[in-house]
């Protein structure tokens, strides 16, 4: 999930960010606002909430040097170019979404609409970014569509309509298909991994 910065975009694996929440309403908003916050703007958030941040921040990291998360835009970078950790991004939540079952215990659209109104229920650590992008979230249920095909194409067609640059983002299923299988087992190698991490970085912290 590259970080080029000639390339204007939120981080999008909004799933994979909510599933490594540790079930926990204050983690689960900090995961959410994190990428509406810049550098350290965290002031008046409580330390439950700053938590989640930076487990936010710590998955970004974790993953952008990951051998298999470079390997998958590199795949996809003839198609998308600086775009495509955006793709990947998007690829990798609809590959943990179609095998949902296998990751957490809630089915996706219960998890999903618990993500929505916890984040709700904290209207005071939402800014005006993050209040926008959870209105159009919750009301176009992105986190269940991303198990569809017609969720992460209407997820990319829009990043493409808002892209700063050419960035092919809305011609998106073609490279998922040619790549399918190689990407999935990419994102099944790295997600068990990336959990673990987390898990041994930030368990003991977790607010119960």
């Amino acid at each position: 999930m590259g970080n080029n910065p000639s390339v204007n975009y939120y981080r999008l694996n909004y799933l994979a960010h909510q599933h490594l929440s540790f079930d926990s309403e204050p983690i689960m908003v900090g995961n959410f606002i994190a990428d509406t916050l810049r550098g350290s703007k965290v002031s008046g958030l409580s330390d439950s909430v700053r938590l989640g941040i930076r487990i936010h921040r710590f998955i970004d990291s974790y993953t952008d040097s990951h051998r298999l998360p470079l390997a998958t835009r590199k795949l996809l970078y003839p198609y998308f170019g600086k775009y495509a950790a955006v793709v990947q991004d998007i690829f990798y939540d609809h590959f943990l979404a179609l095998d949902w079952q296998r990751y957490h215990d809630l089915p996706l659209p219960k998890f999903a609409e618990k993500v929505y109104q916890t984040v709700a229920a904290r209207p005071e650590a939402l800014n005006e970014r993050a209040a926008r992008t959870l209105h159009y979230m919750s009301s176009g249920d992105w986190l269940t569509g991303y198990a569809h095909r017609e969720g992460i194409d209407r997820a990319l067609k829009g990043m493409a309509s808002r892209a700063k640059f050419r960035s092919n983002m809305e011609n998106s299923l073609p490279a998922l298909d040619a790549h399918f299988n190689e990407i999935k087992r990419h994102f099944t190698e790295f997600f068990p991994d990336l959990i673990r991490v987390v898990d041994e970085n930030f368990a003991s912290q977790i607010p119960r």
